[in-house]
């Protein structure tokens, strides 16, 4: 075949792909709450939560957020608190926080609307090239790529690009590419076409090809590589961190109730609460891992949590829970904890946030040796600033007014349904 001849096959190709995946759509695709309008704030929520996320699993989070922020002034003007509380079990939550940021921009910059300018919708906080492609194609029909996971591999596949994903020159050949492919005038759904194709048909492992709108023309299938493509280096895993959980029950004023503390104000769930948590370090001779043995790791948590001027007894090992992010997993065990006696913790004090390696000897009874001292400095909120987290003592009802990671979000409703479970 000269090269004139392979150039008429590949536009011909091109021209099939467009006409007949545009086709499929109009008949095929799901309705979807954010499909139902083109209003360019919604879409781009829509487009936000749906990064990392299943569709099914976004649908109730759009619906409760367009309730509670239907414009962009309502989300620029609300509490962030509220922001997370509404994003809760999302995950991510860095997007929140750029959402709401970005909404600030658009309030102050463009009087509330969504502007439909490429390097406006660039410069927002969070926007890269497939979410600025996405609301441009999708809300205002512009010919602008938007090319995410899914959209690289069903170009891969159709075209047998066999060139790296995970680099960046390959995502800029696939925009290019997929700029070339969109039909004049139909950009929205177009792109909105190739979404689907990928989430529905062309799926990461067992691609349905029989039912596929462009299988006639598709390189890999026709060359019997539709599995081993997109090609994509292997993400280095998440390394895996140890933690000790404390699940603090209150006493006489605080009882029927759990203490909570907020995380810093900057970096990982910056500002969200949790159950206090401090790294476990592995057991002397252990291998790379190892849990400590249940009197060290209760002595360990009394340490730290003393550290951070809370006063607990660990009574016992409750439960193991665990979190993933996408560098990192943590392993949860969660002790169940007495609040002490004696120098009990202010309902709406402060504790130092960041966890001490050791601590004095412990007595036979009573407190450790030297918490007098930190009660004095922790009281009315000392320490150093930067490593200090609000503390409240909540029942399940308070949960309400509090944006909690997911991880802790199931631990504290799984307490609280085995103690009214347990009251019945």
């Amino acid at each position: 075949m000269t090269t004139n001849e392979q150039h008429d096959a590949q536009q011909a190709a091109k021209l099939y792909f467009s006409r007949n995946l545009l086709e499929w759509y109009h008949g095929q695709k799901r309705d979807l709450p954010w499909r139902r309008h083109r209003n360019p704030y919604y879409i781009w929520i829509s487009e936000i939560m749906l990064q990392q996320t299943r569709v099914d699993t976004v649908i109730p989070y759009f619906n409760r957020f367009i309730e509670r922020f239907p414009t962009v002034e309502s989300l620029a003007d609300a509490p962030e608190e509220d922001v997370l509380k509404c994003w809760e079990g999302l995950g991510y939550y860095s997007r929140a926080r750029n959402l709401q940021h970005a909404a600030k921009q658009v309030k102050e910059q463009y009087g509330g609307q969504v502007p439909d300018d490429r390097d406006a919708v660039f410069a927002l906080k969070g926007v890269g090239p497939y979410t600025a492609g996405a609301i441009l194609s999708i809300a205002f029909n512009r010919p602008e790529p938007a090319v995410d996971g899914n959209v690289m591999r069903v170009l891969s596949r159709y075209f047998l690009i066999e060139d790296d994903i995970a680099k960046g020159a390959t995502r800029i050949r696939m925009e290019r590419l997929a700029a070339e492919l969109i039909p004049e005038g139909e950009a929205s759904h177009f792109n909105q076409a190739l979404m689907e194709l990928g989430a529905l048909i062309c799926t990461p492992k067992s691609p349905r090809c029989l039912p596929c709108p462009v299988m006639e023309h598709c390189s890999a299938r026709l060359s019997g590589c539709e599995t081993s493509l997109p090609v994509k280096t292997k993400a280095k895993p998440p390394r895996p961190e140890e933690r000790l959980a404390a699940l603090v029950e209150g006493r006489g004023a605080h009882a029927g109730r759990v203490l909570i503390r907020q995380r810093p104000q900057s970096g990982l769930l910056a500002r969200m609460w949790e159950l206090p948590h401090f790294p476990a370090q592995p057991a002397e001779g252990g291998a790379s891992g190892a849990l400590l043995p249940e009197s060290a790791a209760q002595d360990r948590l009394r340490r730290s949590l003393l550290q951070a001027g809370i006063f607990a007894r660990p009574e016992g090992h409750w439960m193991a829970a665990e979190h993933t992010f996408s560098h990192i997993v943590w392993t949860l065990q969660v002790y169940r904890c007495r609040e002490e006696a004696a120098l009990p913790l202010a309902a709406e004090g402060r504790a130092g946030y960041a966890a001490a390696s050791a601590a004095d000897p412990a007595g036979s009874s009573g407190l450790f040796a030297g918490e007098a001292a930190a009660a004095e400095r922790f009281a009315d909120g000392a320490g150093n600033p930067e490593d200090a987290g609000a503390v409240r003592w909540i029942s399940r009802s308070d949960m309400a007014n509090y944006a909690f990671p997911n991880v802790f979000l199931k631990l504290l409703n799984a307490y609280f349904d085995e103690q009214e479970s347990g009251a019945e």
